[in-house]
């Protein structure tokens, strides 16, 4: 009996110094954080998202030299393109590739306030949760609370940016000229639904490339709300 009273104690002793240095490894200052602060700090960094990577989009060839969201021409344009190449008319087709990503590129300048507004006013009901998911959990999440409304919003600054850049014009000689080529079906695609879309596809992923980088890096948590939320994932 006393052999085995010896043991349980051993075992507590032993349970509990282990249970200490897990404690003592836990990152300090992070107790007693809520779900609103925790909260705040996916905000922040879905805003960082927007302020170091979005902002990169609006530039000339944001989208265009950006391998990882360059708008590459729809499915039932792919033969458009090719056809235009394999008769020597590559300049053209570049020019057209070009004006799209242009658009895109204009209208995500113009768009970027709608974007930190829908941040400002997301609700995170398990922000936790978020946090601890995977390393785009947030920015899916804004993805899955705003896509709808900033579609609404983002398609017509599309449709002006196309006019605005000469789009609409340049994609017309485009298809002009490829429909008047011998042997090929006429086309007419929706350029503008298909590049608002990929234009949201890639804000949204460059606001995940920002998320990644402070969930991964402590370096990247520039500020004591980041510092203090995100070593509770760490």
């Amino acid at each position: 009996m006393k052999r085995l009273m010896l043991c349980v104690l051993v075992f507590q002793l032993v349970g509990c110094a282990e249970l200490q240095q897990v404690v003592n490894q836990l990152p300090q200052g992070t107790t007693g954080i809520g779900n609103d602060q925790i909260a705040q700090g996916l905000r922040e960094a879905l805003n960082m998202g927007i302020e170091k990577q979005v902002n990169k989009l609006t530039s000339e060839n944001g989208f265009y030299r950006n391998e990882l969201v360059k708008i590459l021409l729809p499915e039932e344009l792919q033969k458009v393109d090719k056809t235009l190449r394999d008769v020597g008319l590559s300049s053209l087709a570049d020019e057209g590739l070009r004006i799209i990503n242009r658009a895109a590129e204009d209208a995500v300048g113009e768009a970027t306030p709608i974007f930190v507004d829908a941040v400002k006013g997301i609700t995170f009901n398990d922000a936790k949760q978020i946090l601890l998911g995977n390393d785009n959990a947030a920015t899916q999440y804004l993805q899955q609370a705003t896509r709808t409304q900033l579609y609404d919003k983002f398609n017509p600054i599309i449709k002006n940016s196309f006019q605005k850049v000469g789009a609409d014009q340049i994609w017309s000689n485009i298809i002009t000229k490829y429909n008047s080529l011998p042997l090929t079906n006429n086309v007419n695609p929706d350029l503008t639904d298909y590049t608002t879309n990929e234009a949201l596809e890639g804000v949204y992923t460059m606001i995940a490339v920002e998320e990644k980088e402070i969930r991964t890096k402590v370096s990247s948590r520039t500020t004591d709300l980041l510092k203090k939320v995100f070593a509770l994932q760490d």
